[in-house]
C-alpha cells in the first residue's frame, strides 16, 4: 500500500459542509466556480498523495440533491484545437467525455456555455452537435466593457445580453475542462439576471491550488506555479485578506488583480456592499486542513515540478510553448534546490541509452533509454533496438520483473515480433518496423492466449499504475498512447528519437 500524506475523506467532509454553509448565506442560491480539472485531477492527487482524483466527483455527490452543474468552453479552445496535455485530447472532446462521465456518476450536466461565441465555425459545430444530442447549449459572447466599464458589463448590454441558463436547485457548479474558459462571467451574469428578477444569489470560488494556509514557498504552492507556467501564474500574498483579516494567505496574481474589478461588479448588480473582504475570503477551500504528512506531501510536489520541468522542456521543442515557461520552471527548481536529475529514474533512463550505445542498438544511429521505478523502489531499465522502442522494452522487463520471470525467458515469442515488423514493411511500407508500446501490449495480450509466461506478464500490467517512468526522447505517438493507458507518470528528455520530421 502506498504512504499517503491527504486524508481524502477528512477533506470530503469539511469541505461539503463549507459550501453548504456558504449557499445559506446567500438565500440557498449560489453559483460555484470550480477551478482546477472535475474528473480525474491527476495533479492534486500526484502533489497530495491519498488525494482522489475524483474526489471533486465525490463531492458532487454528496451534494447531488442540492447541486447541479454548468459546463463552460471558450470558443476560441475549440477553435485553436487546445489540448488537455494529461489526456492528449481537445477540449471539445474533453467537455464531451466529461458529460459522459457525470452521467456515469448520475450527475447530469444542466447546460453547456460556449464562451465568448463569435460565429467561430469550429464552435458552431461544436454546438450543433451538442443541440442535436439533446444537450442545452448556450452561447456568451465577450463582455463589452471588461474588465474597466464595470457600469457597462452589469448593464443589459454586457451581463444582461447573455442568455438566463435555468437553473433549479441551490448550488450551481460552473466548471470547464480548463483555465480561461469564462466560469466567472458565466456565474456573474447568471448573478446579474438573478437580481434583475428578484432573486437574492450569491458567488463563490472552489480552487484547491494555491493553497491558501499554506507558506507561499510551500512545495505544493510552488508546484501550481509550475503547472500554471504556460499561463504566467504567480502566487502572491494576498494583500487585501492580509489588510482587512490580519492573516497571512496565499492566492495567485490573476485572482488579486481582478478582485477590485469583481468587487465593483458585485455591489453594481446587487446595489449593496460586496459580501467579500478579499479573493482568499470569496474561496472555500479546506484542502491545507487535510493534510496529514507534510514532509511526504512536499516531496511530492518537488517531483512534480520536476515532471513540469520536462513537461515544458519538450512542449517548447514541438513548438507549443514559449522559452519563458522554460525558463519559469528553471527558476522554481532553483528556489526548491533541486535538480531535475531528483527525479530517480532520470538517470537511470541516461544510463540505459547509454548502454544501448555501448552495444550497437538503436534505430538510424539513435539509442533511447527508458526507466521505472516500481512500488517497491527498485528501478528497471529498457533500451531501443531493431525490434522494439525503448518504452515496449521497458514495459516488458518490468512485467517480468514483477512476475518473477527470467531475464532470458521470452514472453513475445521472436516469431510474433518478426510477423509484426513484416507486416509493417511490407504492407504498411514502413521504413521504422521496430515495435511501439501500443503494438507490444496488443502482441502481449495476444500471446497470452496460448502463452503461459506472457499471460503472467500480462497480468502485472496493472500493477504499474501511478509509477514513474523517464524516457531520453520524446514518445512517439504509439508510446505515448501506450504509457498514458497504463497510467504512469512519465517525464522525458527534449530529444526526438528519430530524425524524421513526422512521427508514427
Amino acid at each position: 500500500m502506498r504512504p499517503t500524506g491527504f486524508d481524502s475523506e477528512r477533506y470530503l467532509r469539511e469541505q461539503s459542509e463549507f459550501i453548504v454553509e456558504r449557499a445559506r448565506r446567500f438565500n440557498n442560491k449560489l453559483y460555484l466556480e470550480f477551478g482546477g480539472k472535475l474528473v480525474f485531477d491527476y495533479h492534486a492527487a500526484r502533489v497530495l498523495p491519498g488525494y482522489d482524483p475524483n474526489a471533486k466527483i465525490q463531492l458532487l455527490q454528496r451534494l447531488k440533491d442540492q447541486a447541479e452543474i454548468i459546463l463552460c468552453i471558450h470558443a476560441g479552445d475549440i477553435e485553436r484545437k487546445k489540448l488537455r496535455a494529461d489526456f492528449g485530447i481537445t477540449y471539445d472532446a474533453d467537455a464531451l467525455r466529461l458529460i459522459d462521465d457525470l452521467r456515469d456518476w448520475e450527475l447530469p450536466v444542466s447546460g453547456v456555455v460556449i464562451t465568448r461565441f463569435n460565429e467561430q465555425p469550429a464552435a458552431l459545430q461544436f454546438r450543433n452537435r451538442l443541440e442535436r444530442r439533446g444537450i442545452r447549449t448556450y452561447t456568451h459572447r465577450a463582455t463589452p466593457g471588461y474588465p474597466t466599464d464595470v457600469d457597462l458589463i452589469a448593464s443589459e448590454r454586457g451581463y444582461g445580453a447573455n442568455p438566463r441558463i435555468e437553473t433549479s436547485k441551490p448550488i450551481v457548479v460552473v466548471t470547464a475542462p480548463g483555465p480561461g474558459s469564462g466560469k466567472m462571467a458565466t456565474c456573474l451574469s447568471q448573478l446579474y439576471h438573478d437580481h434583475r428578477q428578484g432573486i437574492i444569489s450569491g458567488y463563490a470560488k472552489f480552487e484547491t491550488f494555491p493553497i491558501w494556509n499554506l507558506p507561499l514557498k510551500h512545495p505544493v504552492n510552488v508546484a501550481y506555479e509550475a503547472a500554471t507556467a504556460d499561463l504566467g501564474d504567480v502566487n502572491l500574498i494576498d494583500p487585501f485578506h492580509l489588510e482587512s483579516c490580519r492573516e497571512t494567505a496565499v492566492n495567485y496574481n490573476r485572482d488579486v488583480e481582478i478582485f477590485p474589478v469583481l468587487r465593483r461588479i458585485l455591489e453594481r448588480i446587487t446595489g449593496t456592499e460586496a459580501p467579500y473582504r478579499s479573493p482568499t475570503d470569496m474561496g472555500v477551500n479546506r484542502a491545507g486542513f487535510a493534510i496529514t504528512d507534510d514532509a511526504l506531501v512536499r516531496e511530492a510536489a518537488v517531483q512534480e515540478v520536476i515532471r513540469r520541468y520536462f513537461r515544458y522542456q519538450c512542449e517548447y521543442a514541438l513548438g507549443s510553448v514559449e522559452q519563458d515557461t522554460v525558463r519559469r520552471t528553471e527558476r522554481l527548481l532553483r528556489e526548491l534546490g533541486v535538480q531535475p536529475e531528483h527525479r530517480r529514474v532520470v538517470p537511470s533512463a541516461r544510463q540505459a541509452a547509454e548502454r544501448a550505445q555501448a552495444h550497437g542498438k538503436g534505430h538510424e544511429g539513435i539509442c533511447c533509454g527508458a526507466a521505472i521505478e516500481l512500488a517497491d523502489g527498485r528501478i528497471v531499465t529498457g533500451g531501443n533496438s531493431s525490434l522494439m522502442h525503448a518504452a515496449s522494452s521497458l514495459v516488458l522487463n518490468a512485467v517480468k520483473q514483477l512476475a518473477q520471470l527470467p531475464d532470458a525467458m521470452h514472453v513475445l515469442a521472436p516469431n510474433v515480433i518478426e510477423s509484426i515488423a513484416g507486416m509493417k514493411r511490407g504492407v504498411f511500407h514502413r521504413k521504422a518496423v521496430s515495435l511501439n508500446l501500443e503494438e507490444t501490449l496488443i502482441a502481449l495480450s495476444v500471446s497470452a492466449a496460448g502463452n503461459p509466461a506472457a499471460q503472467l506478464a500480462m497480468e502485472q500490467l496493472a500493477a504499474l499504475r501511478g509509477r514513474d517512468v523517464h524516457l531520453t526522447h520524446i514518445p512517439a505517438p504509439g508510446d505515448e498512447a501506450g504509457l498514458r493507458r497504463l497510467g504512469v507518470n512519465i517525464t522525458s528528455d527534449a530529444v526526438f528519437p528519430s530524425r524524421d520530421l513526422f512521427a508514427t
